[in-house]
């Protein structure tokens, strides 16, 4: 498969289980359902412990690209097995994975995009660059520290407070729109639009 025709594998970061669907830890799992139900695909089981959907993601014509949306059902702390057995499945090229996850140092709800970098105390992030290398793009979802004295595994294991709820939905369409130029039409292009 010439690089090319190599797909876009769009991984949710967040914890399987009806338990955590609402926890700031999930805005990963938010985003890339959303981008399902935009290319009118639904989840389903992949022997790499993933739900994964496939489908065409971008206007018609030579931006339009295929696409694999995914989300690890292993914990958090093990998202890159999945990851990497994905990216094997599909011999998709270490610049065509983005992980979308929540991130603590930004504001919420604030968007920033890069290519690479650490992983910031990110249990996610720290398994799968340890499983395919730091050089994969990030839509980082902000979503701010705890307050006063709360740790950060209770804060981000947490719900969405009432008034974040109120822009959650907003957030989450717009993490998907700069998922979507991301892949349609490259980085720099998206972080202009979308790093607020």
């Amino acid at each position: 498969m010439s690089d090319d025709a190599a797909p876009w594998l769009i991984v949710g970061l967040g914890n399987p289980g009806p338990e955590y669907a609402g926890n700031r830890h999930n805005i990963g799992f938010m985003v890339v359902d959303l981008l399902a139900e935009r290319i009118g695909g639904k989840f389903k089981a992949h022997k790499a412990r993933a739900q994964v959907v496939e489908g065409r993601m971008g206007p018609p014509g030579p931006a339009n690209r295929r696409v694999v949306l995914a989300k690890p059902m292993s914990f958090m702390n093990l998202s890159g097995g999945p990851v990497t057995a994905l990216r094997d499945f599909y011999k998709v090229p270490l610049e065509r994975i983005v992980a979308v996850h929540d991130e603590l140092d930004i504001d919420y709800p604030t968007l920033r995009l890069k290519l690479g970098g650490g992983d910031n105390g990110h249990n996610g992030l720290k398994s799968m660059t340890k499983s395919t290398g730091a050089d994969y793009h990030r839509v980082r979802c902000g979503i701010g520290r705890p307050p006063g004295r709360m740790q950060v595994a209770d804060f981000v294991l947490k719900d969405f407070s009432s008034t974040e709820r109120k822009e959650l939905d907003w957030f989450v369409d717009r993490a998907a729109d700069a998922v979507e130029c991301l892949v349609a039409e490259g980085l720099e292009r998206a972080q202009s639009a979308y790093n607020s």
